[in-house]
């Protein structure tokens, strides 16, 4: 009898049961889809990987529900200037930017993670293996990587300072064929950095050739963003232009004050070649001032062959003295004034305790000597980049890029999980703000940017630019990277004084359909994957 009754109590529990539907139902969402247009209210439906359905699913079940009761969803975050490829393979948990809604890092500029040659230990040398590496040991976000320029250059020629011969240069078109056929999304270049700039025009066009084979684009940090920005331009048009690609400019921006009033000139030229047909783009980070090493402040024919190379040099007097000249020249342009450059650290400890933190101009007071000399005797010291904030943008001019409807977003730095409290070490705002900031101060306070228009930028817009298929957008049939924001919480907290902080805002992020941040905090949850570019040629089996 109890058997009986528990085999009718099982029959009737199976006919009212309600099957799910969906995976996940995200209910009571302000929908922005990413098109630019307002946003509706509605619910999403999640199965497996993808968006199923937007709309009202009131009558739907899903295994997995949650309502979010009026706040924002978008399509994930894509950072097209990410230095997270180091950082995820220690943590990949991408704390600083999946907080911030980021659901895409995209790696390459001038260095990738490959080509490299392959030391004891190491789990790849080729951009495609570091990609299979890297989705097999499990990260929170998806990722994409442009094949260096300096990469390939290096792989072949070292740091010399010298063009490719014929046979080298057939040898650098392979290694860009190859990185395209695992998934490079085209070739992004360094050019105001040794040996990047090392590279002609030509090589670049060479280069760049190969990835208009299979459709992808080229990507650059141009070889002036101060002076000589003008010609820098003119060189990147060039290239797009004779190698049949589509061209996106890093962190645009123009350096020193002398120069910001070109900013206009170089907005009109990109319009025009944008009406004439010119394939171009640009992204930017949310702050006016950049982070880079000291060694941006040097002329680049110093550091051929690297930094012991350069160490070396510098201690011999006749070239110390050759430097020093150029630098009265105003050779290299990104050479800031000294109270401009703030010093983020050093190798040794000994040199952190005196100077970490402070501007070069005060450095050079406290070592009694000029702010040049300083500077070099630093170099020799650390045998390092030393890392530094330089202050040389306008603000003005920040807010007339952040305005242009052909500009996405990014980092141009790591995606890191906080420092243990103490650890002091130096760090650029950016790594924790960037995108929290563009919709906290340039969106909800100084009203640059609808909501819409910032997330269309924020998502669409990059993912149209990479020609990523199924992503980027809030579609049935798209891959479901989500964030859930609040508009008007959401807040960068990280300042140049003290950068080591989360943004705030981001509530909820799912990616390829499992959630990953939770009310904030990390599910550990991996679900990341590798996306690659137009030219991929998955291997057989």
């Amino acid at each position: 009898m109890t058997r009986w009754l528990a085999l009718v109590l099982l029959a009737a529990g199976t006919l009212h049961a309600q099957p799910s539907d969906y995976d996940w139902i995200i209910r009571h969402a302000v929908i922005y889809d990413g098109s630019g247009q307002p946003p509706v209210m509605g619910d999403v439906g999640i199965a497996g990987d993808t968006i199923r359905t937007l709309g009202d699913l009131s009558d739907a079940h899903a295994a997995n529900e949650m309502d979010v009761h009026g706040l924002a969803l978008a399509p994930g975050f894509i950072n097209m200037l990410s230095w997270a490829d180091a950082a995820l393979v220690k943590d990949g948990r991408s704390m600083s930017d999946l907080k911030q809604g980021v659901t895409l890092e995209v790696f390459g500029e001038g260095w990738s993670p490959g080509p490299k040659f392959r030391r004891k230990n190491d789990h790849w040398s080729t951009l495609g293996e570091f990609m299979d590496y890297l989705e097999r040991k499990g990260v929170s976000v998806n990722f994409a990587s442009f094949v260096g320029a300096t990469s390939v250059r290096n792989y072949v020629l070292g740091q010399d300072n010298r063009p490719p011969n014929a046979d080298e240069l057939a040898r650098m078109q392979q290694l860009v064929r190859n990185a395209m056929e695992e998934g490079a999304m085209g070739l992004g270049s360094s050019l105001i950095y040794a040996p990047a700039d090392y590279a002609s025009t030509e090589e670049l066009i060479a280069l760049c050739k190969v990835v208009s084979e299979s459709g992808g684009m080229y990507i650059t940090h141009m070889r002036s963003e101060s002076d000589h920005i003008y010609s820098a331009l003119r060189e990147a048009l060039q290239i797009a232009t004779e190698a049949k690609v589509s061209a996106e400019i890093y962190h645009l921006k123009v350096n020193h004050e002398r120069n910001w009033p070109k900013m206009d000139t170089v907005l009109m030229r990109i319009d025009s070649a944008r009406r004439a047909g010119l394939r171009i783009s640009a992204n930017m980070y949310t702050y006016n001032a950049s982070g880079t090493g000291m060694t941006a402040r040097i002329p680049t024919w110093v550091q051929e062959g690297g930094i012991p190379m350069m160490v070396r040099r510098l201690k011999d007097p006749a070239i110390r003295g050759r430097v020093l000249n150029d630098l009265k020249l105003g050779i290299p342009t990104k050479n800031a004034d000294p109270k401009d450059v703030r010093i983020l650290g050093f190798r040794k400890d000994s040199l952190n305790r005196l100077y970490r933190g402070k501007s070069l101009e005060e450095v050079a007071a406290l070592h009694g000597r000029s702010a040049d000399d300083t500077m070099l005797d630093l170099l020799i010291a650390d045998r390092s980049t030393i890392p530094c904030i330089f202050f040389l943008m306008s603000e003005d001019n920040v807010r007339k890029v952040v305005q242009q409807p052909w500009v996405s977003f990014c980092s141009d730095a790591a995606s890191v999980a906080l420092p243990e409290p103490g650890a002091g070490d130096g760090a650029h705002p950016r790594m924790y703000g960037s995108f929290a900031r563009l919709l906290a101060h340039y969106v909800r306070d100084e009203k640059l940017l609808t909501v819409e228009e910032a997330i269309r930028r924020l998502a669409t817009l990059p993912a149209t630019n990479l020609g990523l298929q199924r992503r980027g957008a809030l579609k049935p049939g798209y891959f479901a990277d989500l964030v859930v924001f609040d508009p008007n919480s959401i807040q960068d907290h990280a300042t140049f004084d003290k950068p080591h902080q989360y943004a705030t805002g981001v509530h909820h992020v799912w990616v390829n359909g499992k959630l990953v941040l939770r009310d904030g905090e990390h599910t550990g949850a991996m679900p990341g994957r590798s996306v690659r570019g137009p030219g991929y040629k998955k291997k057989k089996s």
